[in-house]
């Protein structure tokens, strides 16, 4: 009997990990990633024997990256936000 009992308490002080704050800055990291990706997207040729400079873009080569790192460091921050109830 003490076991159901046990097991009834833990389902119930079953809780969120993170606030609601952190999970919105998380969607915000993970928006900013895919940016990113999509403007590192394309610059490709349709002729294979053409060379296309477009790869070697200022939005691929610098623009891109650094918005996705940008999106890393969002993401990575809104892991580590202490929650207002553990303080």
């Amino acid at each position: 009997m003490k076991n159901n009992n046990i097991k009834e308490e833990q389902q119930q002080k079953q809780e969120f990990l993170f606030d609601g704050i952190n999970y919105k800055i998380l969607l915000v990291g993970i928006a900013v990633i895919a940016l990113g990706f999509i403007l590192m997207s394309g610059g490709g040729s349709d002729n294979p024997n053409i060379f296309n400079e477009d790869v070697f873009s200022f939005r691929r080569i610098r623009l891109a990256p650094t918005t996705v790192l940008i999106g890393f460091g969002i993401t990575i921050y809104s892991i580590f936000k202490k929650s207002k109830q553990s303080s």
